[in-house]
């Protein structure tokens, strides 16, 4: 957006037929002029914002921060589509973004700014309706392999069986045991989660029993425990796999018998907890190898849910970026928009062994350093940046879904030892589909003699 030259006789029509809202200001941040497309967004009449500062007319998320016009102001360039929200006068939020740039009459002479914007109200109802199609509580996918979970997790969530939720760090599990909850009938009740692997016995049984006034030394009162404070919710035990053989004992007395006895306590209490388990190792390996009982395996794996890595669901990628994106420009008051293809073709090719955590907390980092428009390589950890040289120069979109699609169909042949068939089924798809997608990206990978 190039600085405007005011020409009064040839701009009015123009500026009252558009339909993005336009506004200038003077040098004392008034505004001078407001055509109808502005008075349609912001449902305020022309001669209500004439003379007011801004500020007080748009009531955006912007003003304090990072308001791209100020800046336009303070630095004397031009800001081109930047996002964020203003309040209407429905007091409803509208998704906005805008371009600016310094207002200068014939001479050169700089008479305030002025503001285009653009509603994008219809645009984040369909983001709104995308992510309703692909999303189950607070996860978000479009994979296969989580589709599957979705479909069944109301089901899981109505029983009251006991469940165990495997994967590795950073994969979601706790997301999954609180969607489990929150579509169950205990969803009134509470949810507390505890890390297992956190905490010595002592304090761990203390946390989820309680215990009674000089139980051991330091207990000057009686205190409840999780299991108390839950009562007719749900307990999520994170890394159960952790515990000791001691820890395990007491946990298959509770599963059994839905009681449990406090810490220095007599009376034992009966209790109506529905329990969710979960584990970043595989809970069977442990049996085998007598680091876990049997019986407590068996009890809590009722129901077995396994969350794939974030790197065999790589299609999930841009839909988890725009989430996080969204939540922190509200959390942080940004107008953050997107990342640049380079950036998506580098996350394309991250094995990403923390998952989704680790994604997030990229994203949270870019933050740090970016406060609009586009997420791009100088944003990034310093892990991630690798040199220009390595940097990959294709950014049409088709080349990006097509290495993607690849990424995804080598993982499942890898994680199957390249067994056509349970890739296929991985991925939830023939294995007729699998040859042609395999051929036409120009995958040949090795052969399994089992397929």
């Amino acid at each position: 957006m190039s600085d405007l030259i005011i020409d009064q006789d040839t701009t009015e029509i123009i500026l009252e037929s558009i339909s993005d809202g336009v506004f200038t200001i003077d040098n004392d941040w008034k505004i001078s002029s407001f055509n109808k497309a502005a008075e349609k967004i912001t449902g305020i009449k022309r001669n209500g914002a004439i003379g007011k500062y801004c500020w007080d007319v748009f009531r955006s998320n912007m003003c304090e921060t990072d308001c791209a016009l100020k800046k336009t102001m303070n630095e004397g360039k031009s800001f081109i589509n930047s996002s964020g929200y203003i309040i209407n006068s429905k007091k409803k939020r509208v998704p906005i973004t805008t371009s600016t740039s310094l207002l200068i009459d014939k001479k050169g002479n700089v008479l305030g700014g002025v503001e285009v914007f653009r509603d994008h109200s219809l645009v984040e109802e369909l983001r709104k309706e995308l992510f309703d199609k692909f999303q189950m509580e607070d996860m978000i996918s479009q994979s296969p392999s989580m589709e599957k979970i979705f479909k069944i997790l109301p089901q899981i969530a109505e029983s009251d069986s006991s469940v165990l939720i495997e994967g590795e760090t950073g994969t979601g599990k706790e997301l999954m045991a609180k969607a489990i909850h929150n579509l169950s009938d205990r969803k009134d009740k509470p949810f507390i989660a505890i890390n297992c692997g956190a905490l010595p016995d002592t304090l761990l049984e203390s946390e989820l029993f309680g215990h009674k006034a000089g139980a051991f030394t330091g207990a000057t009162k009686d205190k409840p425990g999780h299991f108390a404070l839950a009562e007719g919710g749900t307990i999520f035990l994170d890394e159960i796999g952790e515990t000791s053989a001691a820890f395990q004992v007491r946990m298959l007395r509770v599963i059994q018998e839905r009681e449990f006895q406090p810490l220095g306590a007599t009376k034992i209490i009966k209790t109506d907890i529905r329990i969710i388990a979960a584990t970043n190792k595989g809970l069977a390996e442990l049996v085998a190898a007598n680091k876990f009982r049997q019986d407590l395996f068996y009890r809590i794996n009722i129901v077995e849910l396994r969350l794939p890595p974030l790197r065999n669901r790589m299609e999930d990628l841009p839909l988890l970026v725009d989430l996080f994106i969204q939540k922190l420009n509200r959390l942080k008051g940004k107008s953050v928009q997107g990342i640049d293809p380079e950036v998506l073709q580098l996350f394309m090719t991250h094995n990403f062994p923390g998952n989704i955590r680790e994604l997030e907390n990229i994203i949270e980092y870019a933050f740090v350093l970016c406060s609009i428009g586009d997420i791009s390589h100088e944003h990034l950890p310093s892990n991630l940046q690798f040199p220009k040289n390595q940097i990959l120069e294709n950014d049409d979109p088709a080349f990006l879904v097509k290495n993607a699609q690849a990424k995804i169909i080598m993982n499942a042949l890898k994680g199957n030892n390249y067994k056509r068939q349970a890739a296929a089924d991985a991925l939830g798809i023939h294995k007729s589909t699998l040859f042609r997608r395999m051929k036409r990206l120009g995958l040949n990978p090795p052969k399994s003699n089992m397929d």
